[in-house]
C-alpha cells in the first residue's frame, strides 16, 4: 500500500527499497505556501558528543527508514498524510565544528519556517539542537511548556553543548519552568547534585525509577496536568529508550523504557496544545539492524497523528 503523493518523482508507487527517501515519500521542498509540518533535519554533532559520534547521520537514516511505514494510525485513527499537508523541507547548512554559528543557523533557519506558518518536527543531531530550536520556537509562542523525554537532564553547568541547552534554554528565558517535565532521568550520574540541580531550576523530574513505579497511564496524567492549556515543545531523546531496543545512540544508559512503552507515552500527549517538535541522538554507525531509526521514524509518524487530530 504506497503512501499518498501525487508527485511520483518520489516514488509514492515504488517499494521502500527505490525511490528518493524523503519522510514518508512527502515532497521535498522550501515552497511553505498552504503547508502544515515541515520535517527540517539538522545533521550536527559538534555539540561535545561524550562518547559515539554519529548522529549528523541521523536525520538521513530516519528519512530512510521512514519509507517502510503505512499511512494509518490503528490506534489514533487517523491517516495523518491525508489530513495534514506536509513536506520535507530537507536539512539546516550546518558547520561540523563551529557551534556558535550553528546555533544561529538553526535559529535563523528554523525561524523562516515558523514564520510561514507550518510546525516543524526537526530530526537530529545531537542534543544541544533543542537550544537554537527553543530560541526559533519562543520566538514566535513565547515561553515555552516542554516534555523532555530523556535519560538525562542536559541542564548541566557551562557553555553550550549537548549537556547543556535545557539549562541554557531556562536562562535565557525560553521554558516556562512551571511547565517543564523531564521523563525517564536514569543512570550514573557526574555528581550527587545533578537531579538536584535540575528541580532546582524549575524542571520536575521523573526518575525512571519514578516512572516505572507510576506506570504509563500515570505518567501521562501527570504530563497533561502540567502542561494544561500551555503551548508544549517536545523534545525526545532517543536514549531515554533502553538499548536494548534503541543501541544506536551516543551515550546509552540501561534500564530505559521500551519502544511501546515509548509510543505509549508519545500518544498520550493527544489533546496538549503541542507547538513543535525534535527528536535527536540517532547514531546509525552504532544501529544494530537499523532497529532504532526504525523507532524514530515511527515516534515521528506518531507526533505527525497527534497534529492531525489536533
Amino acid at each position: 500500500m504506497p503512501i499518498h503523493n501525487p508527485n511520483p518523482a518520489y516514488g509514492a508507487n515504488l517499494e521502500a527499497f527505490a525511490g528518493i527517501p524523503t519522510f514518508m515519500r512527502q515532497p521535498a521542498s522550501r515552497d511553505l505556501n498552504g503547508v502544515d509540518v515541515a520535517i527540517v533535519g539538522v545533521p550536527f554533532e559538534g555539540g561535545a558528543t561524550s562518547f559515539r559520534s554519529g548522529t549528523r547521520f541521523g536525520s538521513r537514516k530516519i528519512r530512510e527508514l521512514s519509507l517502510i511505514m503505512w499511512g494509518y494510525n490503528n490506534l489514533l485513527k487517523v491517516a495523518p498524510l491525508d489530513v495534514l499537508t506536509v513536506v520535507d523541507y530537507g536539512d539546516v547548512a550546518v558547520v561540523p565544528t563551529n557551534i556558535r554559528e550553528n546555533i544561529e543557523a538553526i535559529t535563523n533557519e528554523v525561524s523562516t519556517v515558523l514564520e510561514a506558518g507550518p510546525t516543524v518536527i526537526a530530526l537530529g543531531g545531537d542534543h544541544s539542537i533543542s537550544f537554537p530550536l527553543l530560541r526559533a520556537h519562543a520566538a514566535k509562542f513565547g515561553p515555552l511548556a516542554v516534555v523532555h523525554f530523556d535519560s538525562h537532564s542536559d541542564t548541566t553547568q557551562g557553555d553550550i553543548d549537548h549537556g547543556t541547552p535545557f539549562r541554557q534554554a531556562i536562562e535565557a528565558g525560553l521554558i516556562d519552568t512551571d511547565a517543564y517535565i523531564q521523563v525517564g532521568i536514569r543512570g550514573p550520574l557526574d555528581n550527587a547534585n545533578d537531579i538536584i540541580a535540575a528541580e532546582r531550576l524549575g524542571a520536575k523530574v521523573l526518575t525512571i525509577d519514578k516512572c516505572f513505579e507510576m506506570g504509563i497511564p500515570a505518567i501521562i496524567q501527570s504530563i497533561r496536568e502540567l502542561m494544561g492549556e500551555r503551548q508544549v515543545y517536545v523534545s525526545l531523546d532517543i536514549d531515554s529508550v533502553d538499548p536494548a531496543y534503541a543501541p544506536g545512540t551516543g551515550t546509552p544508559e540501561v534500564g530505559g523504557f521500551t519502544s511501546y512503552q515509548m509510543l505509549q507515552l508519545v500518544r498520550g500527549l493527544n489533546g496538549l496544545k503541542l507547538v513543535g517538535f525534535d527528536l535527536v541522538e540517532v547514531s546509525p554507525p552504532y544501529d544494530h539492524g537499523d532497529i532504532t531509526a526504525i523507532l524514530a521514524a515511527n515516534l515521528v509518524f506518531e507526533f505527525l497523528s497527534l497534529l492531525a487530530i489536533s
